[in-house]
């Protein structure tokens, strides 16, 4: 065997496999490949290698051993030997997958570009150590190669000194979402598409069929879902709350502000609100039946409940401490609330005020007097210019008993113009 043999999957599919001495065995129609990582090496890029392959003898399929199979080179064209057949099960594996039935013409994301991309071929490898895969053909030059027709135009081509456009994906790069056969096993090491940022992945997820998109969305951890759904748009959300049974939905949901799940749950059913809600943790479920209360026009409807607030007593150096110990989101600290004895609203103090104020003075010195406010049952439309006049990156909102209730950073208030923009 030549000590390294690169090819394309489209080379191999569909042509004859033969024996040491030459007889026709069969058709080879798909290989499977094995995506676990090597002992001591779960920290390294995985090399998926070839494990199997699907061949048609006769009227039988069959799935044999590829470590039984050698690829040579002949006259620019490849023969594949078998020199014994042992037949496997995909069970012998815990975490592969089929190259033509689930990657080849399959909807792949480029995870450095960032995009869906479609899969024309696949480019292999095979050396002493086996047959790995190296990278997927995502250009025009893959797309005619299938056709047979590389070759011919690119002949042509020559004479204009132009290339065929190519265009490679390393393996390392991707990942694959589209799955069509459910009996496949997903990775078991963290996926790469986790790396992404929320809004980004959420708009891959967007663009997926259904079925790939509640199976990508499945297999994020909560605290990386939760992230994701917030970002998704509300027919993307109502599908995945809908798709996935109650409890991972449940679970989800906690990890989110309270205001995002009410939006959420007031766009579903009734009755799917409420499985949703008693499956939550009580005060998280609490926290979001009191904000579905709020009609839509009040602002009680559009803030959140997630805040910090601290005592006037407090220095300025003993509130960035208590910060750094809580470890909020960076999205719900961007402004600090300043309570009295009795947790009643006083001010608020943004957080760059915070952090170049003189450290060893007490909230109560630094805070402005008279801070702007707003009553939760107040209209939504007053807002707007309530931030447009003070600059505020957030607005306190309190009840008549000047009690907090939360706050409504301008994220929703830009949102919620656009989304009443959309509807006109």
């Amino acid at each position: 065997m030549t000590s390294q043999i690169t090819f394309y999957l489209s080379q191999i599919l569909g042509g004859n496999f033969l024996s040491d001495d030459g007889i026709i065995l069969g058709k080879i129609k798909d290989f499977l490949i094995d995506q676990t990582p090597l002992p001591g090496q779960e920290s390294e890029p995985v090399r998926p290698r070839v494990v199997a392959v699907k061949v048609k003898k006769g009227a039988q399929h069959l799935i044999l051993d590829f470590s039984s199979f050698e690829i040579k080179k002949f006259k620019r064209k490849f023969r594949i030997i078998c020199l014994e057949m042992h037949d496997v099960t995909v069970d012998s594996w815990s975490n592969c997958l089929w190259l033509a039935e689930n990657i080849l013409d399959k909807q792949i994301v480029d995870i450095n570009g960032r995009k869906l991309v479609r899969v024309n071929d696949i480019r292999m490898v095979m050396i002493p150590a086996g047959t790995f895969v190296i990278a997927v053909d995502v250009g025009v030059e893959g797309m005619l190669r299938r056709i047979g027709l590389d070759k011919p135009i690119q002949a042509t081509l020559d004479t204009f000194h132009v290339s065929i456009p190519g265009k490679f994906i390393l393996w390392d790069d991707i990942e694959a979402v589209d799955f069509a056969n459910a009996s496949i096993k997903l990775s078991k090491s963290p996926s790469k598409l986790s790396a992404l940022h929320p809004s980004d992945l959420a708009d891959i997820i967007e663009d997926l069929d259904k079925a790939s998109r509640t199976m990508v969305f499945a297999s994020l951890d909560e605290e990386k879902a939760a992230d994701v759904l917030e970002e998704l748009e509300p027919h993307a959300q109502i599908h995945i709350v809908e798709s996935l049974p109650v409890e991972k939905v449940a679970d989800v949901l906690e990890k989110m502000p309270a205001d995002e799940v009410a939006d959420l749950l007031d766009a579903l059913n009734d009755e799917k609100a409420e499985e949703l809600l008693e499956e939550m943790e009580k005060e998280s479920s609490e926290e979001v039946r009191e904000l579905l209360e709020y009609p839509d026009k009040f602002v009680g409807s559009l803030m959140t409940t997630d805040f910090y607030s601290f005592s006037e007593q407090m220095t300025v150096a003993d509130t960035l401490l208590e910060i750094r110990k809580l470890q909020p989101e960076p999205a719900h600290i961007s402004t600090i609330i300043v309570v009295d004895k009795i947790e009643r609203f006083l001010s608020s103090i943004a957080l760059g005020e915070l952090v170049i104020a003189d450290p060893a003075k007490k909230l109560g010195e630094i805070m402005k007097k008279n801070a702007v406010t707003i009553f939760d049952d107040d209209k939504i439309d007053s807002l707007a210019e309530l931030v447009s006049k003070y600059h505020m990156p957030a607005v306190p909102v309190i009840n008549k008993d000047r009690q907090m209730e939360g706050i409504v950073v301008m994220e929703d208030i830009v949102d919620d113009l656009l989304s009443r923009r959309k509807t006109r």
